[in-house]
């Protein structure tokens, strides 16, 4: 009976991994490269991927060493370091495990990222004075990163969140390879192309080869160009790219860029029941001194002696009357001397037969003025009289003792059911007194309807 001649995954693992523990030239290795994707646990281990020109290694350094690290190891920083390798069986993968780690130098990205920050830093790209103000209160959000992925995912949840009344568009976009460049400037110029408030430019984490197309000239002009005011969302909180720089606001994530965007609601309608609060305490104090003002009134002299307001008026009225009168006979007066010089004046120089004439014109003319002057005198007489009659009919005492009453709400005269529900409390007001009364019902006037006086 043969034995199974096929081996298992991790019994093959277990012997590669002997094969490089045992070879004494992988025990002490020297090696030199660029750091790319390092991320530090919490734990105190640092991850990391060592790399040159034409090759990437997956390193490790282990809380113990990295204690012993004076610097903070980042993405494109040259450094020399000394471990040893071998494989890490739960991923299959050959790694290094580095003891020690020293500076030297910059790699490539890092130089390229600086020349380039110089480059349009002395172009003015970062100044204050270009960034774009946000809106308050955004309608329209753009938003310029991969359609698929936590990013766009976490921006869409926090905006709906905290700002559902606004319209989000995504502009799907690779944000990494070869046409990451011209994907990112066709969408913000696409963007541009609308009338959007504001626009949300960004990816999630990643190595510094995965944002790199964030760092790149084009897309930087791009986002300056940018009419929209652009915040950007490149990687992590401690990932910085120069689209950051050019952008008119930075968030640390996609998350902090939904934030930075729009309000909160549950922050808008706080201020809004404080300010609502506030006009409610203002208004009732200005209804209450409103009030006292109106009870002053209520007791002072007019008001308590109505009959007061409209005594001056009748006076008036009669002194109008006797004048009117006295002028009336003046005229007359002077109209019957006027008559009778004339009538001197004729008889001394027209024959008889006109003088005759002329007497009988003026026996005619003085029946008519009598006439007139009469009929003068007593429509001003009724004038005075029916004047008198409606003052005394708008006093509204008169109109109380009719059985009128004046119902008044909060202090104001009640003149439609528009004014009242039921429920209400209104005071009335009687010839004799005050009466208080809860409405019951409104009924509203039918057309046709007329109202008894």
């Amino acid at each position: 009976m043969t034995s199974d001649p096929y081996l298992s995954v991790k019994a093959l693992t277990k012997y590669i991994k002997k094969k490089f523990d045992a070879d004494p030239h992988l025990r002490d290795v020297y090696v030199k490269g660029e750091l790319s994707n390092v991320k530090i646990h919490t734990s105190g281990h640092i991850y990391f991927t060592l790399k040159d020109n034409t090759s990437r290694l997956p390193a490790v350094m282990f809380a113990a060493n990295a204690r012993a690290v004076k610097f903070k190891p980042e993405s494109g920083m040259t450094v020399l370091i000394r471990g040893d390798v071998s494989v890490y069986e739960a991923s299959g993968q050959y790694q290094l495990y580095a003891q020690s780690m020293q500076p030297d130098g910059i790699g490539d990205y890092y130089l390229a990222f600086e020349q380039l920050k110089e480059k349009l830093s002395k172009e003015g790209f970062f100044n204050t004075a270009h960034k774009k103000p946000l809106p308050r209160f955004p309608e329209k959000i753009a938003i310029v990163t991969a359609p698929t992925g936590a990013a766009v995912r976490d921006i869409i949840i926090t905006l709906n969140r905290r700002y559902p009344m606004a319209k989000i568009t995504i502009f799907p976009t690779l944000v990494q390879g070869e046409q990451a460049v011209r994907s990112i400037v066709q969408s913000i110029q696409a963007a541009n192309g609308s009338d959007f408030d504001v626009m949300i430019v960004g990816r999630g984490g990643g190595s510094i080869e995965d944002l790199w197309a964030f760092n790149e000239e084009a897309v930087a002009r791009a986002i300056f160009d940018s009419q929209i005011p652009v915040i950007s969302a490149v990687g992590h909180e401690t990932d910085t790219t120069i689209a950051d720089f050019v952008a008119d606001l930075r968030a640390a994530t996609p998350t902090a860029a939904a934030e930075l965007a729009v309000p909160s609601r549950a922050d808008l309608l706080d201020k809004v029941l404080n300010q609502q609060s506030g006009m409610y305490r203002v208004i009732s104090n200005m209804l209450e001194r409103d009030k006292t003002a109106l009870r002053k009134l209520a007791t002072s002299m007019p008001f308590a002696y109505p009959d007061r307001l409209y005594r001056p008026f009748i006076e008036r009225v009669e002194r109008a009357g006797d004048s009117l009168q006295r002028e009336v006979f003046q005229h007359l007066n002077r109209s019957r001397e006027r008559f009778t010089n004339l009538d001197r004046q004729l008889a001394n120089r027209i024959p008889l037969q006109r003088i005759k004439q002329s007497q009988t014109d003026i026996a005619q003319l003085q029946k008519r003025l009598d006439q007139s002057a009469h009929i003068t005198v007593n429509n001003n007489r009724m004038n005075l009289t029916s004047a008198i009659r409606t003052l005394d009919a708008l006093s509204p005492l008169k109109l109380m003792e009719r059985g009128y009453t004046i119902p008044y709400k909060d202090g104001m005269v009640v003149k439609s059911i528009q004014q009242v529900k039921a429920g209400d409390d209104l005071t009335v007001t009687m010839q004799d007194g005050v009466v208080e009364a809860t409405v019951k019902n409104t009924i509203p006037k039918t057309e046709g309807e007329h109202t008894n006086g």
